[in-house]
């Protein structure tokens, strides 16, 4: 009797690189599968719905960025005007 091979959960990333690499990873292997392996399943969908999690709050946090810049921007233009 074999026991199914259990991919070991990965710490969660740190960077947003790391983060995506994973997503890139984890959909190609989903994608390469013939069949589905239900035994990693769970491990890669949690791994990958931290991944975005990282991913998310990062360009969030570039978009507000932008904004404010912008928005700074903006106001100094209208000031010298």
């Amino acid at each position: 009797m074999t026991t199914p091979t259990r991919k070991r959960k990965k710490a969660a990333p740190k960077t947003f690189k790391a983060a995506y690499d994973i997503l890139k990873t984890n959909a190609a292997e989903l994608q390469q599968q013939d069949e589905p392996d239900i035994d990693n399943l769970m491990t890669t969908v949690e791994e990958s719905i931290a991944a975005y999690r990282i991913c998310e709050t990062r360009i969030n946090a570039v978009q507000q960025a932008l904004d404010a810049a912008f928005a700074e921007d903006g106001n100094t233009e209208k000031t010298h005007s």
